[in-house]
């Protein structure tokens, strides 16, 4: 197997036998991964080609982006769940636990750079008035 097929096969990993619900659709998503992979193998060969750079590195680089971006919408939701959801913000520890955060974590996870971003996305201010020390660091 050629290295830039090697990168796309660990990309997009078939999925196990049983792992599909309902099995009969096991076939399809087996199918469905080895064409994301094809896919994925011209997009890094063409890409790398392109900007001359290396195919695990610009793999690396891609998965480093969906990465900050994941985050950014973690962020995102925290503030969402905080600042925005209903007449009581979420709990915590219920934020903490969904998110994979410790309990001060979720706390310190956005700022108002994220609270801007909610408000500007969905259109309506936050339930609750912010304090002026709150930070604005990200």
């Amino acid at each position: 197997m050629h290295p830039i097929e090697e990168l796309a096969a660990l990309r997009n990993p078939l999925p196990e036998p049983g792992s599909v619900i309902p099995e009969d659709c096991y076939g399809d998503a087996r199918e469905q991964a080895v064409e994301q992979g094809k896919r994925d193998a011209l997009h890094l060969e063409a890409a790398s080609d392109d900007q001359q750079v290396d195919p695990l590195l610009l793999a690396l680089e891609d998965l480093k982006a969906q990465k900050e971006a994941v985050d950014a919408q973690i962020r995102q939701l925290l503030a969402y769940g905080r600042e925005f959801h209903g007449s009581r913000p979420y709990g915590l520890e219920e934020l903490a636990r969904a998110a994979g955060f410790s309990f001060s974590g979720v706390r310190t996870a956005y700022s108002e750079r994220e609270i801007r971003q909610v408000t500007a996305q969905i259109g309506r201010e936050p339930n609750r008035p912010r304090r002026d020390t709150a930070k604005d660091s990200r």
